[in-house]
């Protein structure tokens, strides 16, 4: 597309004749014939340059200049002057011309120079705010590439809930912070009960959803900062901050009625009909006062469970 040109003169003749040069060079010029007139086409058009005469009928071309600048910032203005004086061409510079001109015109080349500079320029200053944007589409890119990988280097893969990694990381930090300020810490392990029978007869995709499913009801099952994770396999735990252990018995025990209420595909061939898990809860004492012994203190719990017939809570 054409740049696009406004040449704003109330004298007739020299508006023709410098439209003339510059349609004769590839642009698309309009005319105006004084600064009202130009005011009203930029209001519905736009402009890459205008060129204005700083003596106009009405509003001069100073005024103009900055009503143009109001309305259209990025267009250049050339301002045509017809006394060479050093102090108006920093005037009109300084008000926000890119450029001016002095009549009469000795070579028209002058005024085809003058309008090519400006367009240079004005193509230069696009580009660079293309690139920028460009560079700040590709910077938030990377932003949410980043925080995406931030995620998976803690998430579980299959489930979404936090790694193994990211579980002891956090139980270390959970419990160093209990322990300095004499808080309460509980955790709960969580098995799947009969999980090979189930992948045996349903396919692991089958068993991979009810992992899923399991994940969501833990999740709904705690509180906000509560941290749910994958142990391994069909092992889950939950962190509970500020939970002694009869607390944390109560919300064991809500995860596994929502568990066995829950209407999973295929538990009808699971023994007893439902899709069960057996928990185990350990809470930070003196004799249970690091991560690795909560964690088996609260296994322990759950192998009680296991034993005594599966689909209960025990609190250690």
């Amino acid at each position: 597309m054409a740049d696009r040109i406004l040449v704003v003169d109330d004298d007739a003749p020299i508006r023709e004749m410098i439209a003339e040069v510059l349609t004769d060079c590839a642009y698309s010029v309009e005319l105006a014939f004084n600064a009202e007139n130009a005011l009203e086409k930029f209001k519905v058009e736009k402009f890459d340059l205008a060129i204005v005469d700083i003596r106009l009928g009405g509003m001069n071309g100073v005024d103009l200049l900055r009503e143009i600048k109001k309305i259209s910032p990025n267009t250049h203005v050339i301002i045509i002057t017809s006394y060479a004086s050093m102090e108006s061409a920093i005037a009109v510079l300084k008000e926000g011309a890119y450029d001016y001109l002095i009549k009469p015109f000795e070579d028209m080349e002058l005024i085809v120079s003058a309008v090519r500079r400006a367009m240079d320029n004005l193509h230069l200053f696009k580009e660079k705010e293309q690139l920028v944007e460009m560079l700040k589409q590709r910077n938030a890119e990377l932003e949410r590439a980043n925080v995406r990988l931030s995620e998976l280097a803690v998430l579980d893969g299959l489930t979404g809930l936090y790694n193994h990694r990211h579980l002891q990381e956090t139980l270390a930090k959970e419990l160093a912070r209990a322990t300095r300020h004499s808080r309460d810490l509980s955790v709960v392990f969580i098995d799947v009960d009969h999980f090979k029978n189930y992948n045996d007869t349903h396919g692991h995709q089958a068993g991979d959803f009810v992992l899923k499913a399991l994940s969501e009801i833990m999740l709904h099952g705690v509180r906000k900062g509560d941290i749910v994770a994958r142990y391994g396999g069909e092992e889950f735990v939950i962190i509970l901050p500020e939970t002694n252990s009869q607390e944390a018995g109560v919300v064991a025990e809500k995860i596994r009625l929502l568990i066995e209420k829950h209407p999973f595909t295929g538990k009808d061939t699971q023994p007893n009909g439902i899709v069960s898990v057996s928990i185990g809860v350990s809470s930070l004492s003196v004799s249970c006062a690091s991560s690795s012994a909560l964690l088996a203190a609260a296994d322990s719990a759950l192998y009680k469970a296991k034993s005594a017939g599966r689909n209960q809570v025990v609190v250690a």
